[in-house]
């Protein structure tokens, strides 16, 4: 078989898991010839890396601070990542690049796996970037129709809110994140809780009991997930997120299903030697 590259982009990227989770499905799926990289790119440097790639590239996964980026050098848009204004990962298609987003479909995994359903359910999302916006369109797709989000500025808040518009649904902006008691009585009253705060942000943020998703997930427990579980709360590491979103993007980049347990031993080993 000629060789395969696929990698994970971002800045920084050394700490990404990603590595770990692909080089396992491509051994899993009997794919000896394929590898998995990382590669420090920042948000200008995108378009000239991705047209220097060449025809043995199946695939890249994006992260901060390119999600939106993505969608400049993609020659087409899957109606998921155009729908949230963010996409998490490339695939070669018809000689041009096609961006996805698969963080919607790891959010909305991750939260069935805590028994999440629509059924008159309430949720707050915290945060206002491109998570939040596939926070959003997660809780569509769960039927989760009465959705807050919690930022600190609402005149910040613009393309949440373009995307909000985009996948029609009409959350309620709210800058209570500058105010930890009102923070606190809007979590409280939730029945989902996706934080999609950077590392530090949401820690001396307490009031969630429902299920919590906090998409950061090193070190683990973060202080917010460790109030929560501390609160009764049923609190869902962001590694979940990691891994589903991860083997929906094996599947976009080699035709197959992600082999989803050969996956999550892998991140588990990965996990456990850090």
């Amino acid at each position: 078989m000629a060789p395969v590259r696929a990698a994970v982009l971002g800045s920084p990227v050394a700490h990404s898991l990603s590595p770990a989770l692909h080089t396992a499905a491509y051994t899993a799926l009997g794919l000896d010839g394929w590898s998995y990289g990382r590669h420090e790119c920042a948000e200008d440097a995108l378009p000239g890396f991705v047209a220097g790639l060449g025809p043995e590239w199946a695939g890249l996964s994006l992260t901060m601070p390119l999600k939106r980026a993505a969608l400049d050098v993609a020659a087409t848009v899957s109606p998921l990542a155009a729908a949230t204004g963010a996409a998490n990962t490339l695939v070669p298609r018809d000689g041009a690049w096609f961006a996805d987003n698969t963080d919607v479909a790891g959010i909305v995994a991750a939260l069935r796996g805590a028994g999440v359903s629509g059924a008159g359910a309430t949720a707050v999302v915290l945060g206002a970037g491109g998570t939040a916006q596939a926070a959003l369109a997660a809780l569509r797709e769960l039927g989760i129709a009465d959705v807050r989000v919690l930022v600190r500025s609402v005149e910040r808040a613009g393309e949440l809110r373009a995307a909000a518009s985009r996948l029609g649904i009409d959350p309620v902006v709210d800058d209570a994140l500058a105010e930890p008691t009102r923070a606190a009585a809007a979590l409280a009253g939730a029945g989902v809780v996706v934080s999609t705060l950077p590392g530090g942000a949401a820690d001396a943020l307490a009031g969630a009991t429902g299920v919590v998703l906090d998409v950061v997930y090193a070190p683990w427990p973060t202080p917010f997930a460790a109030t929560a579980s501390t609160a009764g709360a049923t609190v869902v590491s962001g590694l979940e997120m990691l891994l589903h979103q991860a083997v929906a993007q094996v599947e976009l980049m080699t035709g197959r299903p992600g082999p989803v347990e050969a996956m999550r031993a892998a991140l588990d080993a990965a996990v456990a030697a850090r």
